[in-house]
């Protein structure tokens, strides 16, 4: 591991189940389950390029290293986290297959020409902005909830731009968005074929899905994962989340 300086709020936080060090800043963005249960639903390519949009500090690109030996390359709009990302991933000692791009995801097929990536990962905006809309939080965490500088038909958009023939969008969003989802993802050919919806406790309604699309896909075959629960009725973490965690 590299030594790296940390800036004023920073702190450096691990998984237990895992030797990636990630640096976090609670008043900027701290990644949560979504990002760690995304960057374990795909089968990840052994090589290849894997593009991890709306990457935030980096941590689903991170998580996802140490599943592959691909080289991953994380886009970020806002400044501040893709230099904690970049710096996480000197920490890591992966700057030889991980790296940054700072920039607007629709801006990819400039550093991407052509259908080149074989897989994007995607933890996006979540909300929609309305007149209902809670804008009163940081600026930070403002455009990583809200889809302001970025919406689903964009990153659909940019994935059939960018993706091979076959390659793979996969995402991490919300189950009130599920039709929405789905609608996108065939209007630009983007076929979805697995599902997964993550519910907090039995007996709870599912507050996230994991959605899995192939482009140029057959429309066929369509997989309903079983559900994945987070919690125990205790509050303690199930078998499955215990092990993502904490490792066997």
């Amino acid at each position: 591991m590299n030594d790296i300086e940390l800036k004023d709020g920073e702190r450096v936080n691990q998984l237990f189940s895992s030797d990636i060090k990630i640096i976090q800043n609670r008043e900027v963005f701290s990644y949560s389950i979504d990002s760690v249960l995304l960057s374990r639903f795909p089968k990840l390519p052994n090589r290849g390029l894997i593009v991890d949009l709306c990457a935030g500090n980096g941590a689903v690109g991170l998580f996802a290293s140490t599943r592959t030996k691909a080289t991953i390359v994380g886009v970020e709009i806002q400044e501040r986290l893709a230099d904690m990302a970049e710096r996480s991933i000197q920490l890591n000692g992966l700057s030889d297959r991980m790296s940054m791009i700072t920039d607007d995801l629709k801006n990819l097929p400039h550093h991407f020409p052509g259908s080149k990536i074989d897989l994007i990962l995607c933890n996006p905006p979540y909300f929609k902005v309305d007149e209902h809309s809670n804008l009163n939080e940081s600026p930070h965490y403002l455009l990583a909830r809200h889809e302001i500088t970025t919406n689903l038909d964009q990153i659909c958009q940019v994935a059939q731009r960018t993706l091979k023939s076959n390659g793979r969008l996969v995402m991490v969003h919300r189950p009130d968005r599920f039709l929405d989802i789905i609608e996108t993802m065939i209007r630009y050919n983007l076929a979805p074929k697995r599902i997964q919806f993550v519910y907090p406790k039995v007996h709870k309604d599912a507050n996230m899905l994991l959605i899995e699309a192939i482009k140029d896909g057959s429309q066929d075959g369509l997989k309903i994962l079983p559900p994945l629960f987070i919690h125990e009725e205790d509050g303690s973490y199930t078998p499955e989340i215990h092990e993502i965690y904490y490792g066997n």
